[in-house]
């Protein structure tokens, strides 16, 4: 089922997400949606919180980007990405390992909005896996930079949060639009 991308100024975008305990048949059918609508909105990653749920779950798959590169390693050994996708996190933990390098970024819950954010260019990762086995890795580049973006939503941080201050005023108009249509749609629930 593609569920309904919440845009920022939803306030679950600002919600630390709870720990996932248990692997129960709902987490899975959730984590089904999750992919379903990360696809349909032609995403590389997507958090719980960008679809309305304050939980450490998200989805990527980066397959099929060969202009930005990724790389992977398990215990130690250069893998093949495209194998180890699609990928879940279940209560990520991420350590940078490699120094920031900027890079483009745009999010689902800012439609049309991209900027330069540096970030570290390779993280070491454990989470938990879709059957709830944990597990370690090591990546860079687009997948780096894509772990490190969803696992900000997961505590509620957004990539505007990371960007340098010039840019976010320069995006400023853009941001307050989608704010402000955002706030406007939750008023009318209200009422």
């Amino acid at each position: 089922m593609i569920l309904k991308v919440v845009k920022y100024g939803e306030p679950v975008l600002r919600k630390k997400g709870e720990r996932v305990e248990t692997i129960t048949p709902e987490i899975k059918g959730f984590i089904e949606d999750m992919f379903e609508t990360m696809y349909d909105s032609r995403g590389i990653g997507l958090a719980a919180q960008q679809v309305g749920k304050a939980v450490q779950v998200t989805v990527i798959d980066v397959r099929g980007i060969t202009d930005r590169p990724s790389t992977l390693e398990l215990d130690g050994k250069s893998a093949d990405v495209d194998e180890f996708m699609p990928l879940v996190l279940i209560n990520p933990e991420v350590k940078p390992v490699g120094k920031p390098v900027a890079g483009p970024e745009g999010c689902l819950s800012f439609p049309e909005v991209f900027a330069e954010i540096a970030r570290p260019e390779s993280v070491d990762v454990t989470a938990l896996d879709k059957s709830g086995k944990r597990f370690e890795f090591r990546c860079g580049g687009l997948l780096a930079r894509a772990v490190q973006h969803e696992t900000d939503h997961l505590n509620g941080i957004l990539f505007i949060d990371r960007m340098d201050k010039e840019t976010k005023q320069e995006l400023k108009p853009e941001l307050d639009e989608i704010q402000a249509k955002t706030k406007a749609v939750l008023e009318k629930k209200k009422s």
